[in-house]
């Protein structure tokens, strides 16, 4: 193995060297040639050549028809030969009147090898460098390559490492690269500091900032390291925070990373200069176009006087102005805002100008960079094509756009000049990201137990911007298998079309008397109106099977009759009452008696077990067991969002109503309304506050099998956590109590069965908070919540015929109209193995029968 270089600083040297030799080479040729400037190319000797034709090389030094070949002809073509990066030396002489050309031709690469890399893939490693098997070597590029190599691991976070190339020599003129590399260490940021910051808090700085500090769960992430161009990208991150809360002065003085050699960390230090905040003053729209009228623009500026002034709001009504211009057929209109700080009163007054702008056309789209994601998955978020008038604004909105698809690592649109004045050229350069995911998650809730979770997902199948999921559950006392499918773009229009199809199973627990099975599917439609404003279109079929054991449906008689126990010819072991025609075929009838702990048995101990002493299920859902039901609805949704973020807001409204017809054929009739709104505040230093309220309410509609306008009792409302934390899942509404009361003359408290509500309402504040003494690492916030709410009414049976009489539902006023109430306390953890949320909840005031459960916890893992 013959090393060339030992570190990158003795690669620099021999560059050097390199350099020097060629020009030496150039100046002896043009001193050998001096006397030979009537000497024509067409004598010339090559010698030394292997790969490469004589006539290749002659080719270099050709004249024109009775030109001399010149001492700077001489000169030009040395160093034209140098270009080439195919020779190593090149040397001209002159012998017998003769010009001799002497070269040493470059090897040839046979491979490039990686050694020692375990951090960095080969492939990736390959995509970054110049040389190529079966390229030629050249010193100065492999000098480059290795300066490439060393960014690559730097952005990695590796400022340590060690990269030295070599090469062996193999027969034919030919050698192997080996890049031989100590990866080193990762160099982490230790800390963030910032200096200056008096409005936010630095655990709300952090949170906006990509650049995260090293800490207990460094090795589960990647973004702990130091990146300049991502501590570039924080800053603006950090100008926009503040630009979006009213503090239009604000600064980033200076954004500092100093390197501990000895620690192999950096600690960062951001120093701001906050300024005060602003109000919005006075808003004008002033149109410079003569028959545009700028009051009739109003309606499309989102920034009120009195607010805080908000950066994102001005971007936005730019948007809208432009775009209602538009509509009006000035195409080619610009819109620019006008701000003027009024420093007494702090307040930003804005005047929106609009006027007419350069008459400037589209050449041109270029797409660059795109390896995976479709041109038109590009194209499409673009509200302008080829040919269409050019607009500064429309650009800006796309390229947002496209960050916001998730697809990319890096956008940046930039324009050039066309083939004519009016003509711009746009240019998209995108770098793709990987957008699939598989995950295996796992957790516990107190409602569903332990649960595990598979999926596989695409939010960009096969480039065509498409989102596909296949996801399967095992769980304690739940299972099921689910797809779906949406195409943003339906039919090329901004509609997103898709599909869910679904398999779920369900056991009897505590909470649920019975056993469920259902399958079936959703087609849907988005329509979005605005960027916040969407409706979604759907229709759904639905199949469903409720299951209930028989010990639990064996009590024919309202007060409960002597059990008697059977076996079947498959050898199960069935308790019927004496007469039950489900018992017929099978073999025994051997009487039931209490033993001394309440349990059943056939020694006779003269206590008979009655089919009530094991519990009943209510016969409101005694009345569908073992049919399936098949639901078919149509329905929409209105949503609206201005959050600030979909994960973990801290700013903003998200409100939606849902509304849903079930009768388009199918066994069900009624109309389900509910609605939810959430508000978001950011009081201070991230403490977040939360405000929900959230209602429903469901309509039977004559015709169904329940007969007249009554509902199926699985059809109703089950609430519980969802609605007032510190009560059990299904812990409130309407009770069965008939069984619950038969029991009680027994002895035995046994809550009566959740039968549903027609209708809830519920309410919640809550406050989160971070703990300045943990490091952000942790990843934990308290909460403070309080919650009211009530579900009530019931539309279902109200007596059933088992058959050996009838069984009435005994509601005992639990359909009533109650508030129950609850405050508490929280603690949400963002692990690295999934959100996490601990509850305990005080129970301020309940209605009889209703089920409490003070601490609440779930959880989970992906990995």
């Amino acid at each position: 193995m013959t090393s060339f270089a030992r570190t990158v600083r003795t690669v620099v040297i021999a560059g050097t060297m390199t350099a020097v030799g060629l020009a030496t080479a150039a100046t002896t040729g043009i001193v050998l040639s001096s006397g030979a400037q009537a000497q024509s190319a067409s004598s010339i000797v090559v010698q030394g050549n292997r790969r490469i034709e004589a006539d290749t090389v002659r080719s270099y030094f050709q004249t024109g028809p009775g030109e001399p070949l010149s001492a700077a002809r001489v000169d030009e073509a040395i160093k034209a030969m140098y270009a080439t990066g195919l020779f190593r030396d090149v040397r001209v002489s002159r012998q017998s009147g003769r010009l001799v050309v002497t070269v040493s031709e470059n090897e040839v690469i046979n491979r490039v090898v990686f050694e020692g890399n375990r951090r960095l893939k080969t492939e990736q490693l390959l995509n970054e460098i110049e040389s190529r098997p079966r390229g030629t070597f050249s010193r100065p590029m492999v000098q480059s390559d290795t300066q490439r190599l060393y960014d690559v691991y730097r952005r990695t976070g590796r400022y340590d490492v060690e990269i030295v190339p070599k090469t062996i020599t193999q027969p034919n003129g030919r050698i192997d690269l080996v890049f031989e590399i100590n990866e080193g260490k990762k160099a982490g940021v230790r800390a963030i500091n910032f200096v200056g910051n008096n409005a936010f808090g630095r655990q709300r700085l952090l949170d906006v900032m990509t650049t995260a500090e090293t800490g207990l769960f460094s090795w589960l992430k990647s973004n702990d390291v130091y990146d300049a161009d991502r501590l570039n990208a924080d800053q603006e991150a950090i100008r926009r925070l503040y630009l979006r809360n009213g503090y239009v002065d604000m600064r980033v003085l200076s954004a500092r990373a100093d390197f501990d050699q000895a620690a192999n960390s950096f600690t960062v230090t951001i120093e701001v200069e906050e300024g005060p905040q602003y109000r919005v003053g006075a808003v004008d729209v002033q149109s410079n176009i003569r028959d545009v009228d700028g009051a009739t623009l109003r309606g499309a500026v989102k920034t009120a006087s009195g607010s805080v002034y908000n950066v994102e709001l001005v971007d936005k009504s730019l948007e809208d102005i432009t775009l209602a211009v538009a509509r009006r057929g000035y195409a080619f209109a610009t819109v620019r805002p006008r701000g003027e700080r009024d420093p007494s009163t702090l307040t930003v007054n804005l005047v929106y100008v609009v006027e007419e702008g350069p008459r400037v056309y589209v050449e041109r789209i270029n797409v660059r960079g795109n390896t995976r994601t479709q041109d038109r998955v590009i194209r499409r978020e673009f509200d302008m094509a080829e040919g269409d008038a050019y607009n500064r604004v429309l650009v800006d909105r796309a390229e947002r756009r496209l960050k916001n698809l998730g697809f990319f690592k890096n956008v940046r649109i930039t324009t050039e000049p066309g083939s004519a004045a009016d003509r711009v050229v746009v240019n998209v350069d995108v770098e793709d990201q990987p957008t699939g995911a598989f995950s295996v998650s796992g957790g516990y809730s107190t409602a569903d137990g332990f649960i595990a979770e598979a999926s596989v997902e695409e939010r960009n199948f096969l480039g065509r911007g498409q989102f596909v999921r296949l996801g399967g559950t095992f769980g304690q006392r739940t299972r099921g298998v689910n797809f779906s499918f949406t195409e943003p773009f339906l039919m090329d229009y901004r509609l997103a079309g898709g599909f869910d199809v679904f398999w779920r199973h369900s056991n009897l627990s505590s909470y649920q008397p019975f056993a469920s099975t259902s399958y079936g599917g959703t087609l849907r439609l988005g329509i979005p109106l605005n960027e916040n404003f969407g409706v979604q279109l759907r229709y759904s079929a639905v199949a469903q099977k409720i299951s209930i054991r028989d010990d639990q449906t064996n009590c024919r008689s309202a007060y409960g009759a002597p059990l008697l126990q059977f076996t079947d010819g498959s050898g199960n072991i069935h308790n019927f009452e004496a007469g039950d025609p489900r018992s017929t075929g099978m073999a025994g009838g051997v009487a039931l008696y209490r033993d001394a702990s309440g349990m059943p048995t056939t020694t006779n101990t003269g206590t008979l077990y009655t089919c009530l002493d094991d519990g009943e299920t209510s016969v409101a859902l005694r009345a569908i067991n073992g049919r399936t039901r098949f639901i078919s609805s149509v329905g929409y949704s209105l949503m609206y969002s201005n959050l600030d973020r979909a994960q973990n807001p801290s700013q903003g409204l998200y409100a939606e109503l849902r509304q849903d017809f079930a009768g388009v054929g199918g066994d069900a009739r009624y109309i389900r309304t509910t609605g939810e709104a959430r508000y978001y505040h950011d009081l201070t230093n991230d403490w977040i506050a939360m405000f929900r309220v959230q209602g429903g309410h469901i309509l039977g509609i004559g015709g169904q099998k329940t007969g007249g306008g009554q509902l199926d009792s699985i059809d109703q409302f089950f609430m519980g956590p969802e609605l007032v934390r510190g009560f059990q899942t299904a812990g409130i509404g309407p009770r069965d109590n008939a069984v619950r009361n038969l029991l009680l003359m027994q002895g035995i408290n046994r809550p009566g069965d959740a039968i549903g509500g027609t209708a809830y309402w519920g309410a919640s504040a809550e406050v989160t908070f971070p703990f300045t003494f943990l490091p952000k690492d942790f990843g934990m916030r308290g909460a403070l919540y309080a919650d009211a709410g009530s579900v009530w009414g019931y539309n279902s049976i109200r007596s059933f015929n088992t058959g050996g009489g009838t069984l009435p539902v005994v509601l005992d006023g639990s359909d009533a109209h109650k508030i129950r109430s609850s405050v508490g306390v929280g603690l949400l953890w963002n692990s690295p193995f999934g959100p996490i949320r601990f509850d305990y909840s005080f129970v301020l005031s309940k209605a009889r029968g209703d089920q409490t459960q003070a601490f609440r916890f779930s959880g989970g893992t992906r990995f």
